[in-house]
């Protein structure tokens, strides 16, 4: 039996409702549509059967597949919702406050019993950050940061706490995906000169002397973000601290760490500086893509050495989604960024298409693995509020504006279980679509007006480094890295300078043939016999080898003065001046 599609949930001014997923789009029926503007949050199930919404005065559950009311649950202050994975328990959060006379707080996490509707446990958890418990995936196992300790529960018992993991000031932690084994990643800021850590525990040895199975520590960090990966075999940690006291960066600075439970830990090397914007897992878990670099940002997959396997250039870039097969990679330029989209192959390394989806805030892919959704949303953007389904292939398929004087807050995907639909071949042909395609108005640059009458110079403020596959080819040398191929090309241009040396001073010698590996500005050494010819061929060389090397600075991404960037556009002239010169000879 084919599965159904994947339903489309829309919560904002309008209020909350359901719409069918591709081909149809068409409001659904499994949610009668809740009108008003209280609704505060909603929550699917991991296996989308279940759906969970707050109206203001209650949190009702329902099954998504009989369309019945399963509980109601009297919290009108709830803003945050969570099923636990196998839909056992239903996890609800709301501010927390202080009792009349202050001496004690109000339970404000609240743990349900799916099956019975009665409450489990209720703790005190003042932050939103973090609030929710982190299960295994089978429910055997939960855990709760509580005063810098990690507590675990084990079978939803609530009432004992099992097992604890103790460190100074723990700060934060990640459980592992998966199954058993089950590992725990924790984080310690560091603190009076001593560095800070991330240490990988299986549980439940924790006491041991030697109980970690990995550690990483370094001096770079306020605050971190760990992820595992889908087979639970190796994190990925990005350090970051909230001002970069070198002043290069307005963002801090951010540092990628790599930790195998193995034991291995490394720093991923990361070939342009700036911020890390976005780090993501494949769903193989052999691969990682990481967005970096001040603008026009890099983007480069590793493998688990840390090598990098594929560079796509630079572009305007900030985040990166793997579809849920990990077969399609999409880069995007969202928030500040215009929201240009690269739509690649990740087999073959292939650009399948560039769309562009203007003002977004908000990306994600249907559990299908053909379908994106993008969204623009408030309160990030109070304007032009909406969505758009596409199809990788760059065809938009479905697109819904908000009316101007309403607001859009939040749409979703209805999740699906990871098996349940296929992947398919990829496919290049754009898919016809009834949408009227939207093209992008051409972005004119800004012309003071003292220049615009004059012809428009073809000056870029960045040279775009083009894709390159960093795999080693079988029976080739391994890639020459940047700086590599930078001392390369300084070694040819003073090895033609000495060429060039000799056969200034000795005239009546027959020019030694000039290597294969010569510059294309460097031309062969014979004199017209004319002193004042000569002076001008050699004046017109340096200034060729003075541009050659510009362009070298240019494409390190080092930005160039006016007067620089003028002597690059004189290039052309100058060649040809020269190629007349020796015409003559």
């Amino acid at each position: 039996m084919a599965p159904s599609t994947p339903l489309l949930t829309v919560r904002g001014s309008e209020g909350l409702y359901m719409v069918n997923g591709p081909p149809h789009f068409t409001e659904s029926t499994v949610f009668p549509r809740e009108s008003g503007k209280n609704c505060k949050a909603y929550t699917f199930s991991k296996d989308g059967t279940l759906f969970a919404w707050g109206n203001g005065e209650k949190i009702n559950v329902i099954s998504v597949t009989t369309k019945g009311l399963l509980h109601s649950f009297d919290l009108p202050k709830a803003v945050c919702l969570e099923f636990s994975p196998k839909n056992t328990v239903l996890a609800t959060w709301q501010p927390y406050t202080t009792s009349k006379d202050d001496t004690a707080g109000i339970p404000n996490l609240q743990l349900y019993d799916l099956k019975t509707g009665t409450c489990l446990k209720s703790f005190i958890q003042k932050k939103m950050q973090n609030w929710c418990p982190s299960w295994s995936e089978d429910e055997t196992l939960c855990a709760r940061n509580v005063n810098n300790e990690v507590h675990f529960f084990e079978n939803n018992n609530f009432n004992t706490i099992a097992n604890k993991l103790h460190l100074k000031k723990i700060n934060d932690f990640v459980l592992s995906p998966g199954p058993q084994p089950y590992k725990v990643a924790v984080y310690v800021p560091g603190s009076k000169g001593a560095p800070s850590f991330v240490r990988l525990y299986q549980y439940p040895n924790f006491d041991e002397p030697h109980a970690a199975l990995a550690n990483k520590s370094f001096f770079k960090a306020d605050k971190v973000t760990m992820l595992w990966n889908k087979k639970a075999t190796a994190v990925l940690v990005i350090a970051s601290t909230d001002v970069d006291k070198t002043g290069a960066s307005y963002y801090g600075e951010q540092t990628l760490h790599y930790i195998a439970t193995n034991g291995e830990s490394a720093v991923v090397q990361l070939p342009k500086n700036g911020p890390i914007y976005d780090v993501v897992w494949n769903s193989s878990s052999t691969e990682f893509c990481a967005v970096y670099g001040f603008m026009p940002a890099k983007a480069t997959v590793f493998n688990l050495k840390c090598d990098p396997v594929f560079d796509f250039g630079t572009g305007p870039r900030n985040a990166a989604y793997y579809s849920p097969h990990g077969h399609i990679l999409v880069l995007a330029g969202f928030g500040n960024l215009r929201g240009q989209m690269e739509v690649w192959d990740v087999k073959k390394y292939k650009l399948i298409s560039k769309p562009v989806a203007s003002d977004s805030t908000y990306f994600a892919w249907c559990p299908d693995g053909e379908h994106i959704l993008t969204a623009t949303c408030a309160p990030r953007l109070r304007v032009n509020n909406g969505y758009k389904i596409w199809h990788y292939t760059g065809s938009v398929l479905h697109k819904y504006d908000v009316p101007s004087n309403a607001e859009l807050w939040q749409v979703s995907w209805q999740p699906f279980l990871d098996g349940i639909f296929p992947e398919k071949a990829i496919t290049y042909q754009v898919v016809p679509s009834d949408v009227p395609s939207e093209e992008p108005k051409a972005a004119t640059a800004y012309r003071p007006p003292a220049l615009r009458n004059k012809p428009v110079t073809n000056s870029k403020l960045h040279e775009e480094e083009p894709p390159q596959n960093m795999k080693p080819q079988p029976g080739n040398e391994k890639p020459l890295s940047k700086t590599a191929l930078k001392n390369q090309r300084k070694h040819e241009a003073k090895k033609a300078a000495k060429q060039e040396a000799r056969s200034d001073k000795s005239p009546d010698t027959a020019p030694a043939p000039a290597p294969q590996s010569t510059p294309r500005n460097t031309v062969s050494q014979a004199t017209s016999g004319d002193p004042e010819t000569d002076k001008k061929i050699k004046n017109l060389k340096k200034k060729l080898k003075a541009i050659e090397q510009l362009k070298e600075q240019a494409a390190a991404g080092k930005q160039l003065e006016k007067n620089q960037l003028e002597k690059i556009q004189k290039e052309k002239a100058l060649l040809q001046e020269l190629e007349d010169l020796e015409l003559g000879i």
